[in-house]
């Protein structure tokens, strides 16, 4: 039985967030991130809406890629494929025992979560706001 932890998502910064998950992935272990949609990301915000949107324009008309996605969970999930070795076997699988949801399922609303926040200096944007935006 692999070991299952519960990440919430809820005021916790989106890198901070990534980094965690994937080691834990690596290390064999079921990964689950509730409330991706609350998810911080740190710096300007204009900045980093250009830049996103910059990265969902490289897909061009031919629609070959790379795919950018627009949802929250799913830009989630592919930040943390970021930083997997996602073309080999040890990354595959590691990216596979990887799950995100925007809200928090029936399942994991009772069960212990871990929470990465720390306290802030400037303002974020949120990945849902960001999603809204590009």
């Amino acid at each position: 039985m692999t070991i299952k932890i519960i990440i919430d998502g809820e005021g916790a910064v989106l890198g901070r967030v990534a980094s965690y998950a994937a080691k834990q992935s690596l290390l064999g272990k079921s990964v689950v991130i509730v409330n991706c949609d609350k998810l911080l990301i740190l710096g300007r915000k204009i900045g980093i809406i250009d830049e996103y949107k910059e990265s969902r324009a490289r897909g061009g008309a031919a629609r070959k890629g790379p795919h950018f996605p627009k949802e929250p969970f799913r830009l989630v999930k592919r930040t943390i494929r970021g930083m997997l070795d996602y073309k080999k076997g040890r990354g595959i699988e590691a990216l596979k025992r990887i799950i995100c949801y925007n809200d928090t399922p029936k399942e994991y609303e009772s069960a212990e979560k871990i929470k990465l926040i720390k306290p802030l200096k400037i303002k974020p944007i949120t990945v849902k706001e960001l999603s809204e935006r590009i």
